[in-house]
């Protein structure tokens, strides 16, 4: 049997449809999805660059993995005055607390779609996996990377990922974790009584309270594009939390992706009068719809409290059609919590060049874990009993 064959290609739009989707199956962050975010990209003067690369055996491509180039700040975790703190050190030495990374994911993705195809045995994955760290290590040394990182890996990987970084001499850190909302109910009623009788009544006063609002549901959002990303990064500049680079998104980002991705992209527009007071852009699968993105105009939306009826939108959404699973992203943890939520941990695992800075990196790592810094999740880690509660829902 010949060895898989190795390659890296400059677009992702390069490798065939089918044979990517085949190595992630039924997922909405598909080949069209990457490849309406790589358009987006495409001359927006970002600092990013993106790529992938894949593994070809006899019977076509084994599999693949996004990446992108990128200058990361170590401070990109902290939050509040110890990120002003990092921003005056960067000002004054930026290479002290930069580093330039080949990180295999994407900025604009749920998880690391590092992934082989479906189907392949548990020695060819591991085959797969190993030639795809070799040629992602060579690329790396050829644009001059100092670190290779691989973005969000999921905690119960099953196809041998996180093992064989670990082979590879990788370290974890922690990042952000996932908020999933299991909607095993029958309706609105059993989801609600599921949760606390405190929280069933805040929901139900904010739902009446909310006043006249319009939700309409839209594939395409031509007309609105630029509310929409107006929305966005209100919402963004609101939530005082500051990752850079990665919760920048491209410009034309959403008419990217509502065109790429028909009737597996809905936008949930919320309505008052005829001032768009918030969107939800959702990612349609057959067991999950994902809460990718809202955006909500201030002070309007606190006062139509949008996030409690976007919130049961979305979970009536699910319900109506079958779907098992809400999954709500990686920021305003204490509602999703209070909503019935479960936190699904990820990790990024990182390598750089050099072997000495590579020890010193792994041994500060856990002062730089993205988790660390959240000021929900430092909250839940003050309270044992609900972090219990949390990881046995994890498990």
């Amino acid at each position: 049997m010949n060895a898989p064959r190795a390659r890296i290609v400059e677009r992702i739009a390069e490798i065939a449809p089918e044979a990517w989707d085949r190595c992630c199956p039924g997922e909405a962050e598909n080949h069209a999805y990457y490849s309406a975010c790589e358009q987006a990209l495409a001359g927006s003067g970002s600092g990013i660059a993106m790529g992938a690369a894949c593994v070809e055996d006899a019977l076509g491509i084994s599999a693949i993995a996004p990446f992108f180039q990128f200058t990361y700040r170590l401070d990109t975790p902290f939050q509040g005055g110890l990120r002003r703190f990092g921003d005056a050190v960067f000002r004054l030495a930026p290479r002290l607390v930069s580093l330039n990374v080949l990180c295999v994911g994407s900025p604009y993705a749920e998880r690391c779609h590092a992934s082989v195809r479906d189907g392949l045995g548990s020695d060819q994955s591991a085959s797969a996996f190993a030639a795809l760290g070799e040629i992602l290590d060579q690329h790396a040394r050829s644009v001059g990377a100092d670190v290779v990182a691989w973005k969000d890996v999921a905690a119960q990987d099953v196809s041998g990922l996180r093992d064989a970084l670990l082979s590879r001499g990788f370290a974890g850190v922690g990042s952000l974790p996932f908020a999933v909302l299991d909607l095993p109910f029958v309706g609105e009623a059993d989801y609600l009584a599921s949760l606390s009788a405190a929280t069933r009544k805040d929901i139900r006063r904010k739902l009446a309270k909310a006043g006249e609002v319009r939700v309409e549901m839209r594939h395409g959002i031509e007309g609105i594009e630029s509310e929409i990303a107006e929305l966005y990064e209100s919402t963004r500049a609101e939530s005082g939390l500051d990752y850079g680079d990665l919760e920048v998104l491209p410009p034309g980002y959403f008419k990217a992706v509502s065109a790429a991705l028909g009737e597996r992209a809905v936008f949930a527009l919320y309505w008052v009068g005829q001032t768009l007071a918030a969107f939800n852009l959702l990612l349609i699968e057959n067991d999950r719809v994902i809460d990718k993105f809202l955006g909500m105009r201030y002070p309007l939306a606190r006062q139509h409290n949008l996030y409690a009826v976007s919130w049961m939108t979305n979970v009536r959404f699910c319900l109506e059609r079958g779907i098992a699973r809400l999954q709500t992203g990686q920021t305003a943890y204490a509602s999703k919590l209070r909503f019935g939520s479960r936190l699904v941990p990820s990790t990024v695992f990182f390598r750089h060049r050099n072997a000495a800075l590579q020890w010193a990196l792994k041994s500060a790592s856990p002062w730089f874990a993205f988790d660390r810094f959240d000021p929900d999740l430092r909250a839940l880690r003050r309270s044992p009993a609900r972090e219990q509660a949390t990881r046995e829902q994890a498990a």
